[in-house]
């Protein structure tokens, strides 16, 4: 179960899979993750991991409450 907080690219894309999430698929600058029609864009590979403060907002963007989040 993922805490509310600074989490790595990788496991992010795996939780986001849990909830449904298809992907990720190449697009533009940043990569993205398809559930039906929301398409949420995801960071890019980087050396630090992803902080509180972006995971909110991607959590938010995919309709995820941090306690659904925590959950999981």
């Amino acid at each position: 179960m993922p805490k509310f907080g600074s989490i790595k690219r990788k496991d992010l894309i795996y939780y986001l899979k849990k909830f449904g999430f298809e992907g990720p698929f190449i697009g533009g600058k940043h990569q993205f993750m398809i559930k039906k029609s929301l398409r949420l864009t995801i960071p890019n590979p980087h050396k630090n991991d992803i902080s509180n403060a972006l995971l909110s907002k991607i959590l938010k963007q995919a309709d995820i409450d941090k306690s659904e989040w925590e959950k999981i």
